[in-house]
């Protein structure tokens, strides 16, 4: 509860300085326009937008297992708290947010770090392992600064899922989904080129649904890495290019048909 409050707190003077500048409570908070012009937006099969922003570091190279990305006690740091308050955002989007929790103890999430409900952590599917952004409930004002760690949601329509200390931050604990701003700050990696990429299919109910669909996946696609896994509940069927590449994933999810699922463009690192 120390570390929560700290966070929590921390975060309470950006905000503060927000109604400085003219946002009541109740009101949507106004963070300051971005830097530059509106990059590139690419759609998704399932039309929701994702960014497509240059950061400053290096893109990551090599093949094999991704490394875990470290992160702060919390998510978030005093440091980064202080980024926010002082920079503008490199890129803005809207969309619906909602919130999960770990179907188990002691679930690591897919930055390779056990998922914690009390740090400020959020899944996003394509944004890079380790991004700061800041996530503003467009209907209240509420707002705070939160680290992608995990993937997700993967579910037609929604852009953000938040663990319950970021969902109660940005007031939709109890609501369970509302639309939000994400105010992206700093990324590890570029957003506009590079990283590794997969298309994520699913979820199927049954097992034997999405090992069929891993048969025929690996007979239409020879050349890429097919794998089907389970997740809670359900079954998933992933399907990696050669060298995880974007454009290829991409060109993947556009041919794929309806009738194979949902089809989600992920960034693995």
């Amino acid at each position: 509860m120390e570390r929560w409050s700290r966070v929590k707190w921390g975060w309470a003077g950006v905000a503060m300085a927000l109604v400085a500048a003219g946002c009541g409570h109740h009101q949507t908070a106004r963070l300051p326009a971005p830097q530059a012009a509106p990059p590139a937006v690419t759609t998704t099969t399932q039309g929701s937008e994702q960014p497509a922003v240059s950061a400053t570091a290096p893109a990551a190279t090599g093949a094999g297992r991704i490394a875990a990305t470290p992160m702060p006690d919390g998510g978030v740091s005093d440091d980064d708290l202080q980024y926010v308050s002082s920079h503008d955002p490199i890129y803005s989007f809207e969309g619906d947010a909602t919130w999960y929790r770990a179907p188990y103890k002691g679930r690591r999430a897919a930055n390779g770090e056990v998922f914690d409900a009390e740090a400020m952590t959020a899944a996003n599917r394509t944004l890079p392992m380790g991004t700061l952004i800041g996530v503003t409930n467009l209907k209240t004002g509420q707002t705070a600064a939160m680290r992608v760690t995990d993937r997700g949601p993967f579910v037609p329509g929604r852009i953000i899922d938040l663990s319950p200390a970021s969902a109660k931050a940005v007031g939709i604990y109890w609501s369970g989904m509302a639309r939000v701003r994400i105010d992206v700050y700093r990324s590890p990696k570029p957003l506009d080129h590079g990283g590794r990429w997969c298309v994520q299919i699913g979820a199927f109910t049954s097992e034997r649904k999405a090992e069929k669909l891993k048969a025929e996946l690996l007979r239409k696609y020879p050349d890429s890495h097919v794998i089907e896994f389970s997740g809670e509940k359900s079954y998933w069927v992933r399907i990696r290019p050669e060298g995880d590449s974007r454009q290829e994933a991409e060109a993947i999810a556009r041919r794929l048909r309806p009738a194979e699922g949902d089809a989600y463009l992920t960034r693995l690192d």
